[in-house]
């Protein structure tokens, strides 16, 4: 019994699991900014190739 206990006092004192989870909160906010960065990206060039695009002539000159 008294080993239980002093298990029990050892896993409330313990750190590990609040670390654990402020890295996957940290993470979970690094994934979410990059898309975000990623996708207003993909926008922004997508628009740049279609301006390019529509400059270019067609190339059937013939």
């Amino acid at each position: 019994m008294t080993t239980f206990v002093t298990r029990v006092k050892n896993f409330l004192h313990c750190e590990d699991g609040p670390t654990a989870t402020e890295y996957a909160v940290m993470l979970a906010l690094i994934i979410i900014v990059s898309l975000a960065a990623i996708t207003g990206l993909g926008t922004t060039v997508d628009a740049i190739f279609t301006n390019v695009d529509s400059s270019l002539p067609t190339g059937s000159s013939s």
